[in-house]
């Protein structure tokens, strides 16, 4: 935490809640008798309220974006960079609204929640979701909130997959669409990345086959392979190579297998880090998610035609060194735009920092995103 907070900061926030009652259907045929979402606002809605933003967060993220819940915090919300007082999603022109999304574990119905029909923790039988899912539950989410269209939808990586697939499900509902460092659907070996991740996961003798809880311990070693796996994914060779090289942690080998290169360490502490605070059900969950998303498949596999409905303008960025998802595949999806003549902006940004790159401050980013949403702040004022 910074001396004093930032002026460019949202400041001190606090996560809401909201339960619902109504019965949610889910893609798979199972329901959701009753759930609860929670999520982050940050600046005002308007009296129109024309100025509504949506962001979606990616595999590992939450509800919890920008600002700090209190003092205390080392670090800001995972996208403080972009969402504040004069930042590219600016506050002091946007309402910005981020949930954790329906299975995740930082508050919404989720594998770590109470079954109310069982009244024990859902544990690996909380149903599987989907992105269509996620949309129609953050629909719902709108409703209570009276935003019956948002000024747009934005999301990175798997947040990407749930903002393109608001503008193919529920054109009317938005006026922008904002799709970054995605894809229209996983390749094989992105599939078998997440199988892999999830069979570390299985395979840990504390898994219980999911019910860890009750034996009182949590699959520490599978899920913190799963990261490991998962953060060399996002990271490219050059910037692995850049921040740690070869350089060992104690300046010479110690011919044996413990740690000896920063890199390990660095792998190490990440993934011992990330069991602590997420949820390995979750983890599952969230990678099959990914796994299914396929708009084309409801469309003859023809990406052109899923699109066709869209209405919003579309603004696509990609990273050269994006290897998890790369710039061909936001290729395809501009291809897919353009073939049904929808309004199209794309742009290949130069990155080192390979997949997270959506999730740093990189300057020519910043501008892009700065230039296409002043103006959408433009038509905020004008309606």
């Amino acid at each position: 935490m910074p001396d004093s907070i930032p002026a460019d900061s949202v400041g001190l926030v606090s996560p809401q809640s909201l339960h619902f009652d109504s019965p949610l259907t889910l893609e798979s045929g199972r329901v959701l008798s009753q759930y609860d979402l929670v999520y982050e606002t940050y600046g005002e809605l308007n009296d129109r309220a024309s100025n509504a933003i949506l962001i979606c967060h990616a595999l590992s993220g939450d509800h919890h974006v920008a600002g700090y819940h209190t003092l205390e915090d080392k670090r800001p919300g995972w996208w403080d960079n972009i969402v504040g007082p004069g930042k590219a999603i600016d506050t002091n022109i946007f309402f910005v609204v981020c949930l954790n999304n329906l299975g995740g574990c930082s508050g919404s119905t989720g594998p770590t929640s109470i079954n109310p029909e069982t009244q024990r923790l859902y544990g690996p039988e909380f149903p599987i979701v989907t992105v269509t899912d996620w949309v129609n539950s953050q629909a719902i989410l709108a409703d209570k909130l009276n935003i019956q269209q948002w000024a747009a939808v934005v999301g990175g990586s798997l947040g990407g997959m749930q903002a393109m697939q608001w503008a193919i499900a529920l054109p009317e509902r938005l006026r922008h669409v904002l799709i970054i460092a995605a894809a229209p659907k996983l390749s094989a070996q992105n599939i078998a990345f997440n199988e892999v991740a999830r069979t570390a996961i299985k395979s840990d003798p504390d898994f219980h086959e999911g019910y860890y809880a009750s034996h009182q311990t949590i699959p520490r070693k599978g899920l913190g392979l799963a990261r490991m796996l998962g953060h060399i994914t996002y990271l490219s060779d050059e910037a692995m190579g850049a921040k740690f090289g070869r350089e060992l942690r104690h300046g010479s080998l110690n011919y044996g297998y413990d740690v000896e290169f920063q890199i390990e360490s660095y792998l190490r502490y990440q993934s011992e880090s990330f069991v602590e605070h997420f949820d390995a059900n979750t983890y599952l969950l969230m990678t099959k998610a990914l796994d299914y998303f396929d708009p084309a498949k409801h469309f003859g596999n023809d990406l052109a035609k899923a699109v066709a409905d869209i209405q919003a303008k579309c603004l696509v960025l990609s990273f050269t060194t994006d290897w998890r998802f790369s710039p061909e595949r936001s290729h395809e999806i501009v291809n897919a735009l353009l073939s049904a003549n929808k309004q199209v902006t794309y742009a290949e940004i130069e990155a080192t920092q390979g997949h997270d790159a959506f999730l740093l401050p990189i300057e020519r980013y910043h501008q892009i995103l700065t230039a296409y949403l002043q103006g959408i702040a433009k038509e905020v004022r004008s309606v």
